[in-house]
């Protein structure tokens, strides 16, 4: 199947450049490539507060600054693996939400999500964004191993 839009979501990791990379070799040529980094509003000491009590199942990007730097880091990189089509979106709230209301707006897409989050506890017990996407998408939805319990 040929895609004319991916959109693949970014919080400036590791692991989302393994995304946001294997994104631009989908897209390739032919498709435009919609960088997504949603982030929350809130202070550095209230983000703390909540990582503390939830872990790695929150938004990891907060504050204007840091998303905007973890989406210009997501776009340069699809640029430099080859995407000639690039767009970025900064989206306020929740990265799932924001995934899903960008898909809603192209009718021929694709998401593309690192696997992190998926093998955690808090993942399992509170959700991840890879599970929630791929069980809302109105769209495919194509998981990219960025980690390993092995170390890969």
């Amino acid at each position: 199947m040929s895609y004319t839009t991916v959109l693949v979501g970014t919080d400036g990791s590791e692991s989302a450049m393994k995304a946001v990379a294997r994104a631009a070799d989908v897209a390739g040529r032919n498709a435009s490539l919609i960088v997504v980094c949603a982030y929350h509003p809130m202070s550095a000491r209230e983000q703390a507060l909540i990582t503390s009590a939830t872990g790695d199942a929150t938004a990891r990007v907060t504050g204007t600054a840091a998303a905007e730097e973890a989406l210009d880091r997501g776009v340069q990189h699809a640029r430099e693996a080859g995407a000639p089509q690039v767009e970025g979106r900064l989206v306020v709230g929740d990265a799932v939400e924001a995934l899903l209301s960008v898909a809603q707006e192209r009718s021929d897409a694709l998401i593309v999500l690192g696997n992190r989050g998926i093998n955690t506890l808090s993942g399992r017990l509170l959700g991840s964004v890879p599970s929630d996407v791929v069980q809302r998408a109105p769209c495919d939805v194509l998981i990219v191993h960025t980690t390993s319990s092995r170390g890969r």
